[in-house]
């Protein structure tokens, strides 16, 4: 009985790193999409979220049926208690690489206001620090979920570097301050994701401790999903 409990897990967590996968991907790609103003690929991005929705529902269905029918306790409990949580925070990570593809849809035929550097760093640093906090919490490593928001430092000072970037525009142009606007929310979506990075990071030791910490982490949130 134990060695099924066992099985059913390992595919629960493959599901949440497939789910990682897709979210990571989506993050990139929505970004590069942007950049080079790609508009059906925008397009894919954004229905393809659907699919991000049905793989998080998926895991969500399979973790309350290892409760019900298995009877966890403590660790396993926890973790899958945290199968679940981490599956919906992946989700919402979606919807802010959704965003971003919709930021693009809804531009049409306007340029960029500036070519994008710092926005792709952005999405490299997220799609990279998800990818390792992943790979962190499915190995219950204490040590890396403490280290890994700490680089939330990067990614806050890459937004903190385009807002200015883009206040000078709107300054010198105050025409500008539309397609100032869709950068800007593009970026938040980003550093949100970041945040939500933290959250993986917290599951991970609340597994392995029993304690709930928080790093640190924001609660605002603004997408256009």
């Amino acid at each position: 009985m134990r060695k099924i409990f066992e099985i059913e897990i390992q595919k629960l967590q493959d599901n949440v790193l497939i789910l990682g996968g897709m979210v990571e991907n989506a993050i990139l790609d929505s970004v590069d999409s942007l950049k080079h103003r790609d508009i059906p690929r925008s397009q894919k991005i954004f229905n393809a979220d659907e699919m991000i929705n049905q793989k998080r529902f998926k895991i969500e269905r399979d973790v309350m049926i290892a409760i019900a029918t298995q009877q966890p306790m403590a660790h396993d409990l926890r973790l899958l208690a945290s199968l679940l949580d981490v599956a919906g925070e992946l989700e919402r990570m979606g919807d802010y690489a959704k965003g971003i593809a919709k930021i693009n849809i809804v531009m049409g035929e306007q340029k960029l206001l500036k070519p994008l550097i710092n926005l792709p760093r952005m999405a490299e640093k997220t799609a990279d620090m998800l990818h390792r906090a992943l790979a962190a919490f499915i190995a219950e490593d204490v040590d890396a979920a403490h280290r890994i928001p700490d680089e939330d430092d990067e990614v806050d000072a890459l937004y903190t570097q385009i807002y200015r970037e883009l206040i000078t525009y709107v300054i010198q142009d105050p025409t500008a301050i539309e397609r100032s606007n869709w950068l800007l929310w593009a970026a938040h979506n980003l550093e949100r994701v970041g945040d939500r990075v933290t959250n993986i990071c917290e599951r991970t030791i609340f597994i392995a401790t029993g304690e709930m910490e928080e790093i640190d982490s924001t609660d605002a949130e603004i997408s256009l999903a």
